[in-house]
C-alpha cells in the first residue's frame, strides 16, 4: 500500500478520499486555490499545497503544478476524484511519465471511452447495444441536420466529450436544429475545449440506469450492481438509488453482462461506471436499453453503491492503484437493501435551479440516522465557508440505507427535513418535495422528463420543475420575503428552529426554509423603482453572446444575451417590450445582480 498519496481536488471528494486513506494508514497532500485556503479537505489532510489562483484553469486544471507538489511532497501517487482532470488522458500520461502512479484507469482506457462518437462505435464492434444515432467524425450543420431527420425527431444533440448535461440540448423540429447546434458547440467548447457533437435518437420515455463495474490490473473484472439516476434536473443527476427499482432479473443479467463486456474490451482497470439508457414506456425488458457513455472514474452517486455492497469503492482504488488484485470475486458481492442519494445544492429552484453563491452562516445535518436506517453525510464544507461562483456549488450529499425502499425512501425525507442552509438559496425544499411525489412513493420510478413537465414552466428553451416545495396545506412555495412591517422579527428569531444572519432570518420548516429579510423601506422602494427600468444578473458569470444592441426596440420575452455560469449557457430574455438603453458587453464578467440591460422609460 502507498505511504502517501497526493488528492487532485477539492471539495467533498477529496474528503471523502482522505477519510478512506486514513483508515488504511495513508497520508494525504491536499492541493487548493486562493478560494480555498481554509476549505475543509485543506485542513483535513497531512499536508497542503498552494497551486494557483481560484479559477480552475489556473489552479485544479494545471496539471504540471499538481505533479510538482506530488514529487514536491513526496507523494507516491495521484488521486484525481471526478471532474477536473480525473478523464484527461494527457495528465495521466504526465503522471506516469513523472513516476508517479495514477489512482484511476490508464490513458488508452480513457482515449477510448473519452469521446463518446469514438466510444458508441467501439461498444458496436464489441457487441454492447448503442442509442440509434450518427456518431462520425464530419461535423459540417448540413450532413447534422440531414442525419438528424433521418434519425426522426425529437433529437438529442450531445457534445462527444466531457459530460454533466454540458452541450446538450433536445430539439423538436427542424427549424430549431441550427441554433440548438450553436448552442451545444459553445457549451462544448468552454467546457470541454471540444465543439464536436454527436446526434441520438431521443429516447421520449427513458430511464437513466448504470452499472458500477471495476477491474483490475490482471484481468479482472467484477460488476457492483446497477444505479438509477433518473431523477434530473438540467441533464443533471440530482436524487439517485440503488438497486434500481422495478428491475427485472432478466434486465440485470443482460445490463450487467453487458457493462462488464464494455470494461473488458478497454482492459479497464480501477472504478468506472457504464450508463444506460432504458426505454421505460412499458415494463422494463431486457432487450429495450442502450449504452450511452462510460465515466472512467468514480462516481459523484457511488455511495449507494457502497451503501448497498459493503464495499469502499475508494479503498479498492488505492489498493488496485497499489498493484493488488479485486479483493472480491463476483460471486462474493451481494445486494442488501436500499440507499438515495441526494445532492444539496446552492441552486434557486424557483429560477431553473440557477447556481446560488452566498455564505453559509448556519449548517446543520441530522445528528443521527432516522430510525431503522444508516445515514453518510458527505460534504467539503462547514458553517461560515462561501459558495464561490469558480466551483460547482454542491453543498452535500445526503445518503441513506434502510432493509426496503419504502423505508430507504421515508428515512431520506426525515432527514431533508432535519437539514438547515442558510445564507444561500438551496435545494432541499425540491429535494424534499420530490422525495414525497406520487412517483418516489407509488409508481416506484420516474423517467427524467417526468419531472420537468409536472409544472409545465419554462426557462429559456427548456422545460423545469420550479417553485416546488410542498407546504402541508397544499401550497408551493420556496422562500417568503417581507417587508419590515408585516412581521416581527423577535418572533421569527426565537422560533425552534431558526438561524439569524446579516439582515436575514431563516425559519425552517421541515426541509423549506423560509428567509424574512427587514430592508429600508425607502431602499426598497429604490429597488422596485430601479427592476422597472433594468434587468438584473440573476448570477455570476460570463456574458457571452449578446443578441440585441443599444436603441433597438424589443418585446417581452425576446432573447437579450447568453449568460454562462458553471460552464452552462443561460438565456436571458426581456421581461417586458421597450428600447433598449444600455447592454452589458459581449465578454463581460458579472456579479450577480449587476445590471446587463436597461431599457428607456418607454414602455409597452
Amino acid at each position: 500500500m502507498f505511504g502517501k498519496i497526493l488528492i487532485a481536488n477539492r471539495g467533498e471528494i477529496a474528503c471523502r478520499v482522505i477519510r478512506t486513506a486514513r483508515k488504511l494508514g495513508v497520508r494525504t497532500v491536499a492541493v487548493y486555490s486562493e478560494a480555498d485556503a481554509r476549505a475543509l479537505h485543506v485542513e483535513m489532510a497531512d499536508e497542503a499545497v498552494h497551486v494557483g489562483p481560484s479559477p480552475v484553469g489556473d489552479s485544479y486544471l494545471r496539471g504540471d503544478r499538481i505533479i510538482a507538489a506530488a514529487l514536491a511532497t513526496g507523494a507516491e501517487a495521484i488521486h484525481p476524484g471526478y471532474g477536473f482532470l480525473s478523464e484527461n488522458p494527457d495528465f495521466v500520461d504526465q503522471v506516469t511519465a513523472a513516476g508517479l502512479i495514477f489512482i484511476g484507469p490508464s490513458a488508452a482506457s480513457i482515449r477510448a471511452m473519452g469521446l463518446k462518437d469514438a466510444a458508441k462505435r467501439l461498444m458496436e464492434k464489441a457487441g454492447v447495444p448503442v442509442v440509434p444515432g450518427y456518431h462520425g467524425e464530419a461535423q459540417e450543420i448540413v450532413l447534422l441536420a440531414t442525419k438528424a431527420r433521418e434519425i426522426g425527431y425529437p433529437v438529442l444533440i450531445k457534445a462527444r466529450a466531457g459530460g454533466g448535461g454540458k452541450g446538450m440540448r433536445r430539439v423538436d423540429h427542424p427549424d430549431d436544429f441550427s441554433e440548438a447546434l450553436s448552442g451545444a458547440r459553445r457549451e462544448a467548447k468552454a467546457a470541454f475545449g471540444d465543439d464536436r457533437v454527436l446526434v441520438e435518437k431521443y429516447v421520449d420515455k427513458p430511464r437513466h440506469i448504470e452499472v458500477q463495474v471495476f477491474g483490475d490490473n490482471f484481468g479482472n473484472v467484477v460488476h457492483l450492481f446497477e444505479r438509477d439516476c433518473s431523477a434530473q434536473r438540467r441533464h443533471q443527476k440530482v436524487i439517485e438509488e440503488a438497486p434500481a427499482p422495478g428491475m427485472t432479473l432478466a434486465l440485470r443479467k443482460a445490463m450487467t453482462e453487458a457493462a462488464v463486456k464494455a470494461a473488458k474490451a478497454i482492459s479497464y482497470s480501477g472504478a468506472g461506471t457504464i450508463e444506460f439508457i432504458v426505454d421505460a414506456s412499458e415494463a422494463l425488458k431486457a432487450d429495450r436499453f442502450w449504452f450511452m457513455e462510460m465515466n472512467t472514474r468514480l462516481q459523484v452517486e457511488h455511495p449507494v453503491t457502497e451503501m448497498v455492497t459493503g464495499v469502499d469503492l475508494v479503498e479498492w482504488q488505492l489498493r488496485v492503484a497499489a498493484g493488488e488484485k479485486l479483493p472480491k470475486a463476483q460471486n462474493e458481492i451481494a445486494l442488501a437493501g436500499h440507499a438515495f442519494e441526494a445532492r444539496i445544492y446552492a441552486e434557486d429552484a424557483a429560477k431553473g435551479f440557477l447556481p446560488a453563491t452566498g455564505t453559509l452562516y448556519h449548517l446543520k445535518f441530522p445528528d443521527t440516522p432516522p430510525e431503522d436506517a444508516a445515514m453518510r453525510i458527505e460534504t467539503g464544507v462547514r458553517a461560515g465557508d462561501a459558495i464561490s461562483p469558480f466551483y460547482d456549488p454542491m453543498i452535500a450529499k445526503l445518503v441513506v440505507h434502510a432493509r426496503d425502499r419504502t423505508t430507504a425512501l421515508g428515512a431520506l425525507r426525515k432527514a431533508l427535513a432535519r437539514t438547515e442552509v442558510a445564507g444561500s438559496t438551496v435545494n432541499t425544499a425540491f429535494l424534499a418535495a420530490l422525495a414525497a411525489d406520487p412517483w418516489s412513493s407509488l409508481a416506484g420510478y420516474a423517467h427524467f422528463h417526468t419531472l420537468a413537465r409536472r409544472t409545465r414552466l419554462r426557462y429559456g428553451e427548456e422545460n423545469i420543475l420550479a417553485r416546488v416545495s410542498a407546504r402541508p396545506d397544499g401550497r408551493f412555495q420556496v422562500a417568503l420575503e417581507a417587508p419590515h412591517d408585516a412581521i416581527n422579527a423577535h418572533d421569527l428569531r426565537s422560533m425552534p428552529r431558526s438561524a439569524r444572519w446579516p439582515g436575514h432570518v431563516t425559519v425552517f420548516e421541515g426541509a423549506v426554509g423560509y428567509t424574512f429579510t427587514v430592508p429600508d423601506p425607502l431602499a426598497k422602494a429604490d429597488e422596485a423603482a430601479a427592476a422597472s427600468d433594468s434587468l438584473r444578473a440573476p448570477m455570476p458569470g460570463l456574458v457571452k453572446l449578446v443578441r440585441a444592441a443599444a436603441g433597438d426596440t424589443v418585446i417581452k420575452g425576446q432573447p437579450l444575451l447568453i449568460l454562462e455560469a458553471m460552464k452552462m449557457e443561460h438565456t436571458i430574455a426581456a421581461p417586458h417590450d421597450g428600447v433598449i438603453a444600455e447592454i452589458a458587453a459581449e465578454g463581460a464578467q458579472v456579479s450577480d445582480g449587476t445590471v446587463l440591460v436597461r431599457f428607456e422609460d418607454a414602455r409597452g
